[in-house]
């Protein structure tokens, strides 16, 4: 399912027995189900063919979009593995975009700890943990927000860079968990 403003019932995604985000864009709302994961880099899809890349439960990489993230990799240590006990840290990452063959942009970033926040996800309320990250490099600024769980870190929801001018927020309607059932 694609498009713009989709309804989607918490019956409907408890139905599906496949984990499941929310992802929100440019090209409208897409109700993504997991097809895979390679090692901890798990991919989801739509009906159309476009996927999301998720790794460590942020994003990194696309295809489909209108500017594709081919990789975004963290480089160094990375906060987002120990997310529930991060007050602030340096993030560093390098982003390989399309069109336009920008490959090895390297963007520096601060990821600091907010207050809690009450977040909707399909009706129910949730209060979770917010993080925001400011990145900058090659004359670029952005700046990424995650919410999540503040016991276990697991991102909830984000709103990310996907490349210059372009972000997606990801929704977890259906937590997938290594080991378990698709």
């Amino acid at each position: 399912m694609s498009g713009r403003g989709l309804d989607i019932t918490p019956e409907q995604v408890a139905a599906n027995p496949y984990a499941q985000i929310l992802v929100e864009g440019p090209q409208g709302e897409s109700l993504m189900v997991l097809g895979n994961d390679d090692a901890g880099l798990t991919s989801w899809f739509t009906p159309d063919r476009r996927i999301v890349f998720l790794r460590d439960g942020i994003l990194a990489g696309t295809s489909g979009q209108s500017t594709d993230a081919i990789e975004i990799r963290m480089l160094g240590d990375n906060p987002f593995k120990r997310l529930a006990s991060v007050e602030s840290a340096q993030t560093h990452r390098r982003y390989d975009w399309m069109p336009g063959y920008r490959y090895g942009v390297e963007l520096r970033g601060q990821l600091q700890r907010g207050a809690l926040e009450s977040i909707d996800v399909l009706g129910s309320r949730r209060e979770l943990q917010r993080f925001d990250e400011h990145l900058e490099g090659h004359g670029l600024t952005a700046h990424n927000r995650y919410w999540a769980d503040p016991h276990t870190g697991a991102i909830v929801r984000s709103r990310e860079l996907v490349g210059p001018g372009v972000e997606l927020q990801i929704t977890v309607l259906k937590p997938y968990t290594p080991g378990a059932p698709r």
